[in-house]
C-alpha cells in the first residue's frame, strides 16, 4: 500500500510554538531578557538598586545581551560594585562602524550642578565618609554664583538649577532621601572623571576671576579647555 504524502506541511497554532512570542517572531531571547536589552537601549544607566530583578537578569544573561550590543557596534559595561551598567558606542580606526549613539550634551546648569555635586562626593570620600549629601539651598548658594547677568533675574536661575538636581535625579546620580536632602551615588564619578572636574573646576575659577571660588576642587589643572557643558553618554537614535 502507498503512504499517502501531504503535499502541505501542516500549520502549527502560534500558542503552541512556546519559541514565537509574537506573530512572526524570530527572537531567540527570552522575552525577560529582551526587556534588559531593551531598556539598556532605553536608559541611560541599568541600576541594581531600582530593579533587582533586571539586574539579575542582566548577569543571568551578560554573554548573550553583550553579544546582541556587539552586532550593533555597543559596548555593554557592567560595574558590579557601583551596581550599575551602561552602554558605550564602539569606536574604530581600522573598521567602518555605523554610529547608533549620539551624544547628548548636558545643559550649562546641569554641568554646574555636576561639578558641585562631584566635588563634594570626593571631599567626602577622600575624609572617609561612607556616603555625601548636599542641602538644595548649598546647591543653589554655589551654583547661582557661577551664573552670568544674560542668564536672567534669580528666580529665572534658581528654576534652571531645580530643574537640574530634578534631571540628575531621574538619571540616579542623586537621590532624594527628604525634602531639599539628596544623597549623592557613586554615578557621579562614572558621569564626570577626576580629570574633566579638575578643568572644568580650573575654568570656573578663571571666570570668577578668584582661586578660592566655593565648592570646587581647589587643585590646578594642566592646560584645562573651557566648556560650558560636558556629554552625557551616548542616547539611542
Amino acid at each position: 500500500m502507498t503512504e499517502t504524502v501531504e503535499p502541505f506541511v501542516a500549520p502549527v497554532p502560534m500558542e503552541a510554538d512556546p519559541g514565537e512570542y509574537f506573530p512572526g517572531d524570530r527572537g531567540v531571547l527570552d522575552p525577560e531578557v529582551r526587556r534588559v536589552l531593551v531598556r539598556l537601549l532605553q536608559r541611560r544607566f541599568l541600576l541594581e538598586s531600582r530593579n533587582r530583578d533586571d539586574w539579575r537578569v542582566l548577569l543571568e544573561n551578560q554573554s548573550v545581551i553583550e553579544s546582541r550590543l556587539h552586532d550593533l557596534f555597543v559596548d555593554l559595561v557592567v560595574d558590579a560594585g557601583r551596581g550599575v551598567a551602561y552602554k558605550q558606542q564602539i569606536r574604530s580606526d581600522e573598521l567602518e562602524v555605523p554610529i547608533l549613539l549620539r551624544d547628548e550634551a548636558y545643559t550649562r546648569a546641569e554641568t554646574l550642578v555636576l561639578v558641585y555635586l562631584r566635588t563634594v562626593y570626593q571631599r567626602e570620600s577622600t575624609a572617609g565618609e561612607a556616603s555625601a549629601r548636599v542641602d538644595i539651598e548649598e546647591v543653589e548658594q554655589t551654583v547661582l554664583s557661577y551664573f552670568a547677568e544674560v542668564d536672567g533675574d534669580q528666580a529665572r536661575r534658581q528654576k534652571a538649577v531645580r530643574a537640574a538636581l530634578a534631571r540628575l535625579r531621574q538619571e540616579g546620580i542623586v537621590e532624594e532621601e527628604s525634602e531639599g536632602r539628596y544623597r549623592i551615588s557613586s554615578l557621579v564619578e562614572i558621569v564626570l572623571g577626576a580629570e574633566q572636574l579638575r578643568e572644568l573646576s580650573d575654568w570656573l575659577r578663571e571666570r570668577a576671576g578668584r582661586s578660592d571660588a566655593p565648592g570646587v576642587d581647589p587643585d590646578p589643572a594642566p592646560d584645562p579647555e573651557p566648556a560650558d557643558s560636558i556629554d552625557r553618554e551616548e542616547q539611542a537614535l
